[in-house]
């Protein structure tokens, strides 16, 4: 597990998700994280749908630049709860 990168899923509900929405399996691609794009920018509020969408974004666009903006993004929900759901 890496420090940024797309949630975890429980396998059962990666395959239940991967039926309704195909290519939910794809988020496997890269090493899971603790905080992602996801979670910064919509966490339990979002569909799985907009969670894959979130995950395929950051999956793509994945750099240094991108995770530091996530883990300050992280940061600041976590000091200020601003963000948090």
């Amino acid at each position: 597990m890496s420090i940024v990168g797309p949630r975890p899923e429980r396998p059962c509900f990666t395959y239940e998700f991967n039926e309704e929405i195909p290519g939910f399996i794809n988020r496997l691609k890269v090493k899971p994280g603790l905080t992602g794009w996801a979670q910064v920018n919509g966490g339990y509020e979002m569909t799985p749908k907009e969670k894959l969408e979130a995950d395929l974004y950051y999956i793509e666009n994945r750099s240094i630049l991108l995770d530091l903006k996530i883990i300050f993004k992280t940061i600041k929900i976590v000091l200020t709860g601003e963000g948090a759901r």
